[in-house]
């Protein structure tokens, strides 16, 4: 066994234990997504404050309610389709949360540059989720392009922890516009090769009537 498959079993086992405890004490689902965001809001001052390795250790606090609610309300038979609702819109909040920290930073020690670049961060994690969301209505999936909200938050717990919070959000500005862009082109693709099937559906039993 690798060193890296042992930590994301001991992970796992943790993981797990947490949902087993929490789903022993019936706290709802819907609870736990909104600790998450109160735990969220907290590291959001931290980050404000520019106490950068508080927060960090916080929002990974708040990052495990994140990954317990789900598997919370599937272990004790309470999924439904509002608690996807609530906690897609909760997770906009607490995205934009974390990022408004790192704004009013910026603003204080007046480096304009960091505030257009984290409203940059802000526009792109919003339009991630969004485009997904639309297009969705259109086609069956649209899960492309690598930088999701897990990996959105891994690269803040990283930036916040090793002080390389400018980094990060370079990193988030370019590959969180290149995944709208990716999800765009694929969303195209599949209008495209729908509608194209749609049309030759149709064409074939008008040639059928020809004959």
């Amino acid at each position: 066994m690798t060193v890296t498959s042992m930590i994301g079993s001991t992970c796992n086992k943790v993981i797990a234990a947490i949902v087993r405890l929490l789903t022993a004490l019936r706290i709802h689902p819907n609870v736990l997504t909104l600790i998450g965001l109160v735990i969220n809001i907290f590291a959001a001052v931290l980050l404000a404050q520019g106490r950068f390795f508080a927060a960090g250790w916080v929002i990974t606090g708040a990052a495990i309610f994140d990954m317990v609610d789900g598997r919370v309300a599937r272990e004790s038979n309470q999924v439904t389709r509002f608690g996807g609702f609530f906690d897609s819109v909760v997770d906009r909040y607490s995205d934009l949360g974390l990022l408004m920290g790192l704004l009013v930073y910026y603003a204080n020690i007046n480096r304009p540059l960091y505030v257009v670049l984290t409203a940059i961060v802000m526009t792109a994690s919003v339009m991630i989720s969004y485009t997904r969301s639309r297009a969705e209505n259109t086609i069956p999936k649209c899960k492309v392009g690598f930088l999701e909200r897990p990996e959105r938050i891994v690269l803040l717990i990283i930036g916040s922890l090793f002080n390389r919070i400018p980094a990060v959000l370079w990193v988030i500005a370019v590959l969180g516009n290149i995944t709208v862009i990716h999800r765009m082109i694929f969303t195209y693709q599949e209008t495209k090769r729908l509608e194209d099937a749609q049309l030759r559906s149709v064409a074939q039993p008008e040639r059928a009537t020809r004959a």
